[in-house]
């Protein structure tokens, strides 16, 4: 790369609402790093969270940060150790950065790991023309993928780890919060070959019965979803909502012996029955968080193979300096994945 110039980036300046688009430094690699070109970076729940600045954010974000986490590109430069990726390849990013020492590091749970942080959070993001990144972190894509596609492996990893926890081949799933990542679950299980897919909103990726959460009490759904399994209940709720009433339909829906992941994050604190709900139904029970590193990624590139086709949740594309526009319908709740384009 030609140095002593400028790229165009989003920043976190200051305390307070908003982003402004600034001009940046270039980012110089160290012995382990890659600079990436930046292709495409989507908008994610969390970015929403540090635009409007809420509590969390105040919490978290030191100012000034680039932000973004979500992004594919094309590495341009490398550093001197750099073994793993090599001028030209085209890449995704895992957006945890573990310690590596820690006991879950070394024992092969490096998504929890105790130490890590995250891209565009603890460090520059994906809201720019270019970043460095560690080498470890960059995940080698199909050039097959167009980039509004390739940007979304990592969230779309998180839904490919909430559905494949267990198998669910020929099993009924019921995903409750059907926004991106709940999209992604949809479209996950239908090509992992659940044999039947109940969502609690409307979708257009492969779900079999959909049952509106916003129109229909909750006693209706729990009741259709007892006629819609003869009874039984499913094999697998997926809740991706952290809504209370969504929890409680999800652990109430599935079969005695079943299982229910938890992704979704309530605001506060959710009450359960936990003999009636959980303990005498014989459950079991999974949270979610991230990806596993770099299990998720292997699967989710043979998910792809395998037709996997998550098109329909971009719902829009915009210029990076449009971003504006992207968060006002992340805040409406009218829209799927945004992409932004550099």
């Amino acid at each position: 790369m030609v140095y002593n110039r400028f790229m165009q980036a989003l920043v976190k300046m200051s305390t307070g609402p908003g982003l402004t688009a600034s001009d940046r430094p270039d980012p110089k690699p160290g012995p382990t790093d890659a600079v990436v070109r930046v292709k495409a970076t989507s908008l994610c729940g969390t970015d929403a969270h540090i635009y409007n600045w809420d509590p969390w954010a105040h919490s978290r974000i030191h100012p000034p940060r680039i932000i973004g986490h979500e992004m594919c590109g094309e590495v341009v430069e490398v550093g001197s150790d750099v073994t793993l990726v090599k001028t030209g390849d085209y890449v995704a990013a895992e957006s945890h950065l573990t310690c590596g020492h820690c006991f879950q590091c070394r024992t092969g749970q490096a998504h929890v790991c105790k130490n890590y942080r995250i891209l565009g959070v603890d460090r520059d993001g994906s809201f720019a023309e270019y970043l460095v990144l560690p080498e470890t972190v960059l995940w080698k894509s199909s050039p097959t993928l167009p980039p509004e596609l390739a940007c979304l492996q990592e969230p779309l990893g998180n839904a490919v780890d909430a559905a494949l926890v267990e198998d669910l081949t020929g099993q009924t799933v019921l995903i409750t919060g059907c926004g991106p990542t709940g999209l992604f679950a949809a479209a996950v299980a239908r090509t992992a070959g659940a044999a039947m897919i109940i969502a609690t909103d409307a979708s257009q990726v492969g779900v079999d019965h959909v049952l509106n959460a916003r129109t229909e009490a909750a006693d209706r759904i729990a009741a259709a979803i007892r006629e819609i399994t003869g009874g039984e209940g499913v094999d697998a709720s997926l809740e991706m909502s952290g809504n209370p009433t969504a929890l409680h339909q999800a652990f109430n829906a599935v079969k005695n012996g079943g299982r229910v992941t938890l992704f979704g994050i309530p605001t506060g604190s959710v009450c359960f029955d936990l003999p009636n709900e959980i303990i005498f139904k014989g459950i079991r029970v999974y949270g979610v968080t991230g990806r596993r590193l770099f299990k998720t990624w292997y699967r989710l590139a043979g998910l792809f193979q395998a037709g996997l086709n998550i098109k329909p949740v971009i719902t829009h594309m915009f210029p990076m300096r449009d971003f504006a526009r992207g968060f006002e319908l992340i805040n409406s709740g009218q829209c799927g994945k945004v992409v932004l384009i550099p």
